[in-house]
């Protein structure tokens, strides 16, 4: 996934971590036997997303790919296998 820049934008960076602080939050409170606070760590994660794809909207994703790349991309493909 390195060749394609998969994932390595300031939306999904602060996605994944905000998400993963709410899953550390929603195992410790679940170890805890403690119910509101294991759901207070699942809308952490839910929150994590949801930042995510508004960062993305605002243009900190990784932008969309035009027809002409993706044709350039799977010629480049087929190149290689023959």
């Amino acid at each position: 996934m390195a060749g394609s820049s998969h994932g390595h934008t300031p939306a999904a960076w602060t996605g994944v971590i905000i998400a993963f602080i709410g899953f550390c939050i929603a195992g410790v409170f679940m170890v805890a036997a403690n119910p509101l606070g294991f759901w207070a760590g699942i809308v952490v994660v839910f929150v994590g997303g949801i930042v995510g794809l508004a960062m993305k909207a605002a243009g900190l994703g990784m932008p969309k790919e035009s027809t002409e790349l993706a044709a350039a991309r799977a010629r480049a493909g087929q190149a290689q296998i023959s």
